[in-house]
């Protein structure tokens, strides 16, 4: 499936109301449980994609927009969260996640974007020339992936009481 801009922004525009609906009001025990040690809880993710629209997606796509592969973009701290997240609350990070998530759709709608746009080149300090169109891709991709990483991580608090369906259950395999 090749990049579309609007089914994209389609899909980024629902992200935290699908948070929400999924995370709000449950007991700390579903948000707060992991798969192990060093393995992010859902409310650690929420951190994450705060962090996300605060440095990376739009503030890339500015430096795509304005200066090209000229400009490398910031190293991006995968584990800030830890430190920004800690203290707050669930209800609390996953408003801000919809207020900066609104914000940069605003933003990104208003630049009227053409394919020669999305084709503009930036400099990324591992993966070295991305194009916009494979930025912007890549953050659909990052969206759906960790919301399939809080199902995940939310259904393996459920591994033993399961039973024996567990063998069932391909959330429970490797």
């Amino acid at each position: 499936m090749q990049f579309d801009l609007s089914s994209g922004m389609a899909v980024l525009s629902r992200t935290p109301t699908v948070l929400d609906a999924l995370l709000r009001d449950l007991p700390a025990e579903w948000v707060n449980g992991a798969e192990g040690p060093d393995t992010w809880s859902p409310y650690d993710v929420i951190g994450h994609l705060i962090h996300g629209e605060e440095t990376d997606w739009i503030p890339r796509a500015r430096i795509i927009l304005a200066e090209g592969d000229n400009h490398p973009f910031e190293p991006f701290d995968r584990f800030a969260q830890k430190e920004k997240s800690s203290g707050r609350t669930l209800h609390d990070l996953l408003d801000e996640f919809r207020r900066l998530r609104g914000e940069n759709l605003e933003t990104l709608a208003s630049w009227t974007l053409s394919a020669t746009d999305l084709e503009r080149r930036g400099r990324h300090p591992e993966l070295r020339v991305v194009t916009l169109r494979q930025m912007l891709a890549s953050w659909v991709a990052h969206d759906l992936g960790h919301i399939g990483q809080i199902v995940r991580v939310m259904a393996k608090q459920y591994a033993e009481a399961v039973g024996p369906w567990k063998a069932y259950m391909s959330v429970f395999r490797p």
